[in-house]
């Protein structure tokens, strides 16, 4: 690799760390065991976090998070249901996003923001 593409390479790297945010990590519930009491499986619940409104969601034994604002009408998410395929389904025109990557099921519309979950000895976290 010659200098001149090194250099090139190490000014796309810097760009891209400049670019990056920092999670930050927000306690949602004391433990994950708490989580699993309060969220009832395919029964989404709206969390608002630093303003935002989040639709947090377990199918399958598995918890996600997604944006609760629809990206075609802007309904909550939060007051659709999740199907036996894990898309949240908007209440008002039945629109679906794959709760596992915020995909949108139809190209009409805006994929969903997604959030990271984790669990540890100390809590259940949602990453903001």
């Amino acid at each position: 690799m010659s200098l001149a593409n090194l250099n090139a390479n190490k000014i796309k790297i810097k760009a891209n760390q400049t670019n990056l945010k920092l999670m930050e990590w927000l306690k949602i519930f004391g433990s994950e065991a708490e989580a699993r009491i309060r969220v009832t499986e395919h029964k989404p619940q709206l969390l608002i976090l630093n303003s935002k409104r989040i639709c947090l969601a377990i199918h399958q034994g598995e918890f996600f998070a997604v944006q609760d604002s629809c990206t075609h009408s802007g309904e909550s998410l939060s007051k659709g249901h999740i199907n036996y395929l894990g898309e949240i389904v908007c209440p008002w025109h039945n629109y679906r996003f794959q709760l596992s990557s915020g995909k949108a099921c139809d190209s009409s519309c805006r994929d969903l923001a997604t959030y990271s979950l984790k669990s540890d000895d100390t809590g259940f976290f949602i990453g903001v």
